[in-house]
């Protein structure tokens, strides 16, 4: 019979002894940044250890790829306190964060209880993340990490509570939409491993992160014109955009030359467009099958 080994419990301060010195310095590198972003689905890039935030300082400061959105993250190897929830607030105040990140040894309840009424009581803009780190061992194994989230978004109570108000009808589709595209693709392993899946909002586009900060792969969906399409979005590198027309003929190969180019006083598109009536239910997994096929393609042009 074959042997199996026992998980055994790792103390955090056994390998980390200083959470600035040796934590922080450990998560700010890019494979353990990735593994973070892997838990609470997000693409994070570092911008700078130690970022001063008035007389103070995040432990680490990152942005989202593809979308520029600011990310804090602190980290606290003991157990939650109020020190450190004051901190994440003002920290997330003074860098405009929109993702903000708190790694714990241990959450106490009245901690959690902040930070789920945190999310239910800002926009959807704000999101509050809150997770236990733990490390683990096999025998005489290397120790290994593992995040544990307690406490993170509620995306549909967000916009939930929005609804009647701000969200309308195609709001609602397409906060259906991409939730279905979401759960679709979950069960994708080659895709998702290329790509991390944002959560559902109520916009007619889905951004899919290609690990560079001046473009990034955009589907869309619109319902009343019945068309979709998928493809990738520079916001302002008209250059970048330039460099990619010297590969048109190549592109157009690799699509069939059902490319299209399309330059904008600021942004510029190279996308394909499909006609098909989103508003059928019936036709999304097609939808979603077509995008799934494409966006590696796009990617590889990315990497032109």
């Amino acid at each position: 019979m074959a042997s199996i080994g026992k998980l055994q419990r790792v103390e955090l301060r056994e390998i980390w002894k200083h959470e600035e010195y040796d934590f922080s310095s450990w998560l700010a590198q890019e494979d353990n940044l990735n593994l973070l972003g892997d838990t609470v689905g997000l693409d994070i890039c570092l911008i700078e250890r130690e970022s001063s935030v008035g007389g103070y300082s995040v432990d680490i400061y990152a942005e989202e790829q593809g979308t520029g959105k600011k990310i804090i993250i602190e980290n606290q190897l003991e157990f939650t306190n109020h020190d450190h929830l004051g901190k994440i607030i003002t920290y997330a105040s003074g860098k405009d964060a929109k993702y903000i990140i708190w790694i714990v040894k241990q959450a106490r309840d009245e901690h959690r209880q902040a930070i789920e009424w945190l999310n239910a009581h800002t926009d959807n803009e704000i999101n509050f993340f809150l997770l236990e780190i733990e490390l683990w061992r096999i025998g005489d194994s290397l120790p290994a990490p593992k995040f544990n989230i307690v406490e993170r978004p509620n995306d549909w109570v967000k916009e939930e509570r929005n609804t009647s108000a701000e969200i309308t009808e195609r709001g609602k589709f397409c906060i259906s939409f991409w939730e279905a595209f979401r759960n679709y693709a979950a069960t994708h392993p080659t895709f998702t491993k290329d790509f991390k899946l944002r959560r559902a909002h109520k916009d007619s586009w889905f951004d899919l992160a290609v690990g560079k900060s001046n473009c990034h792969i955009s589907l869309n969906v619109q319902p009343t014109k019945g068309t979709v399409d998928i493809g990738i979005y520079i916001p302002d590198d008209k250059k970048y955009y330039a460099e990619l027309g010297a590969y048109s003929e190549e592109i157009a190969k690799m699509f069939d030359g059902e490319i299209v180019w399309r330059e904008a006083s600021k942004a510029c598109r190279i996308y394909i467009m499909k006609s098909i009536d989103s508003n059928n239910q019936t036709n999304w997994n097609t939808i979603f099958d077509w995008y799934i096929q494409l966006a590696p393609i796009f990617k590889k042009v990315t990497r032109l």
